[in-house]
């Protein structure tokens, strides 16, 4: 063992990632401390802390470790083909988490309550997204739809697309997003073209575009609240 490597069995019972937890809850560890509670144990010569804070270092922070594939976390000393998938999945259950609708939520009643829906999943996303919440006549969601993965700067998007689904499923209304990749939501020409083309579309159809709203980085534009729509 190198002379400067703590293992977490040589912290005091009360600083090791599991303690602490069970003591303190959740919310007060770090992100390598509970990255390190995934992993378990370190290598011979780094403590799982010490582990987790090394693959944090290297992928840029928690924000980019969701794009490192399998074989990509395992290019890090002591992360074997088991741990990576458990990195993996934990990721996964927590983006899943995070664009879950509670049920409880009930009918969609506001720009920011249908944002939430897909913010988490869209904001760090490198190309553009374009999705379409399905509601039923008391706004309840019926289903979430992916139309179309785009370019850096653009979806490609067209009625068909979009109002083959709702018809399907007999949807009353809809509302699109989208992303920006820039993290700016602030809409385009395009965007605003694109709207007024799929809400036209949608009168004739007797579907409603309800809303149109861009993701940004934590951020959104929803056209109906700025009154575009």
């Amino acid at each position: 063992m190198q002379d400067d490597a703590i293992m977490i069995r040589d912290l005091p019972l009360e600083e090791r990632p599991r303690e602490k937890l069970k003591a303190l809850g959740a919310g007060v560890l770090s992100n390598a401390e509970l990255l390190a509670i995934l992993l378990r144990v370190g290598s011979r010569n780094e403590s799982a802390v010490q582990v987790a804070t090394r693959i944090l270092a290297r992928s840029g922070g928690l924000r980019n470790l969701p794009d490192y594939s399998l074989e990509e976390l395992q290019e890090n000393k002591g992360i074997g083909p088991d741990k990576a998938a458990m990195i993996k999945a934990a990721l996964e259950l927590g983006s899943r988490l995070a664009t879950t609708p509670r049920e409880e939520a009930g009918s969609i009643t506001s720009p920011r309550q249908a944002a939430d829906l897909f913010m988490e999943e869209l904001r760090y996303k490198k190309k553009e997204y374009f999705k379409i919440l399905l509601l039923n006549t008391k706004n309840h969601i019926i289903s979430r739809e992916e139309i179309s993965v785009g370019s850096l700067s653009a979806s490609i998007v067209h009625p068909r697309e979009i109002f083959n689904i709702p018809l399907r499923k007999s949807a009353a209304s809809v509302i699109l997003f989208h992303n920006h990749p820039s993290g700016d939501p602030s809409p385009s020409q395009e965007d605003l073209e694109v709207t007024r083309r799929l809400v036209d579309a949608g009168n004739i159809l007797g579907v409603a575009v309800r809303d149109h709203i861009i993701l940004g980085d934590g951020s959104f534009f929803s056209f109906r609240e700025k009154g575009l729509l």
